[in-house]
């Protein structure tokens, strides 16, 4: 057993650590097995049958483990099948195990221990992305804390609802009103970068009896990138009474010094959603909604709180990692991934047929380009030579050898940076 380990007076949890420790290195180190290995199909011991009468010791158990995650795979065997997730990695892992242990513990340890873990987190969390007097929500799934905020909207804006429940909602449908760079899927309605038009459409769906409801806001989005008018939507909602709830892969710069202004009033808003796991290049770690409300009646009862402990263990992987990194550590890592896009989209415009699509986002860790290019006619390189015009099958045909290069591009650049800022859209315009 590891030198530190052993000065832990607890002897399950220390051997939780060395056994964790041990099971993750093994894992990461079938990634050096030879080309024959990797290329081999999964062994009839790996097919399914009937229990074995004797238990198997853990590395056995490992072994199992490891085979069926790589021996079904047809990659190419020079591609890595497990990301080294590193110390910190671990780390985040740990809470999962540690979490599983600390709720064996009686009653009343429990009880102080996950409140407490609970309490760290929430109050390190807003003071990093300076929100202040905010609550927090940890969810596995990252949709999930906008469906609890969605409910947290509603009966804040029905008083019958808890009593009369989706019958109140007849008289006066509730609307949602989403960013135009949302993911799709997410509500009926789109606002765009025009607030008057979203005013307008604001304006129409109370004059049909309609009751305005929760906007959602982006900062920085994989897809798009670009940051939505925070400030100007925040007094938008502020007019109409609408909850106003923002996510993005931008709210990660809030934990910097320097924060362009249209990030900064995320601040203010009612709720947001942060992935910190894909943000630290942290596995297993939960996601986050920030929220601001007065009435734990209605946050219990739209699923914000929750009175179990063991619903409070799931910021401990979060806990645990944060302490590991320090505040000086998670800034670092927010900071080195700006820097890093910075310098990608830098060079990136030296590159022939490679468009830069969002350049107005000051400080952002995310990069979205494509390969383009221009078709016969259109380019004054191509107008040199003579080309006949092409046929709407051949355009067709271009446009798909573009796209499927920017498709292949994004898998390159996503085994290569796991732990990277990079987001990459894949569809030629």
């Amino acid at each position: 057993m590891d030198a530190s380990l052993e000065k832990i007076a607890d002897p399950t949890l220390a051997e939780m650590g060395k056994n964790l420790k041990e099971a993750v290195k093994m894992l990461e180190d079938s990634q050096t097995r030879t080309e024959e290995e990797n290329g081999k199909k999964l062994v009839s011991g790996d097919i399914p049958g009937p229990l074995q009468g004797s238990g198997q010791d853990m590395v056995s158990i490992l072994q199992l483990v490891q085979n069926l995650m790589h021996g079904d795979e047809d990659e190419e065997p020079q591609s890595p099948r497990i990301q080294n997730i590193g110390e910190q990695g671990h780390m985040a892992l740990l809470g999962h195990s540690l979490g599983a242990y600390i709720s064996t513990l009686d009653k009343e340890k429990l009880r102080k221990l996950t409140t407490r873990i609970l309490s760290d987190t929430t109050l390190w969390l807003c003071r990093i992305f300076r929100y202040e007097n905010g609550c927090a929500y940890f969810h596995e799934e990252e949709r999930e804390g906008l469906a609890k905020i969605c409910r947290l909207a509603i009966h804040s804006r029905y008083e019958d609802f808890v009593v009369d429940g989706f019958n109140v909602l007849y008289n006066k449908k509730p609307v949602i009103y989403l960013s135009a760079a949302a993911r799709p899927g997410l509500g009926q309605y789109l606002c765009n970068q025009d607030v008057a038009f979203l005013e307008k459409l604001i304006k129409d769906d109370i004059e049909r009896g309609r009751l305005p409801l929760l906007l959602v806001a982006n900062a920085g989005t994989a897809a798009v990138g670009h940051t939505d008018k925070i400030g100007r939507l925040k007094e938008l909602c502020e007019q109409y009474g609408i909850w106003l709830h923002v996510e993005g892969v931008n709210l990660a710069t809030l934990a910097l010094g320097y924060v362009s202004s249209s990030v900064l009033a995320a601040a203010k808003c009612d709720s947001m959603t942060m992935t910190p796991g894909p943000w630290l290049g942290l596995p297993a770690v939960p996601a986050v909604t920030l929220y601001k409300h007065d009435d734990p009646a209605l946050t219990l009862v739209a699923g914000l709180t929750s009175n179990k402990p063991t619903d409070k263990l799931r910021a401990l992987p979060l806990w645990l990692s944060l302490q590991y990194l320090g505040l000086d550590g998670f800034v670092e890592r927010i900071k080195h991934a700006c820097q890093l896009s910075q310098r990608l989209q830098e060079s990136l415009k030296k590159v022939n047929y490679i468009k830069i699509l969002v350049e107005d986002e000051l400080s952002s860790p995310v990069v979205v380009f494509r390969f383009f290019q221009e078709l016969p006619g259109s380019d004054p390189v191509f107008k040199a030579v003579p080309v006949p015009n092409m046929t709407p099958s051949a355009v067709g045909r271009e446009r798909h050898s573009c796209d499927a290069l920017n498709r292949w591009v994004r898998m390159a650049v996503a085994r290569l940076s796991f732990q990277g800022p990079v987001r990459h859209h894949p569809t030629c315009w």
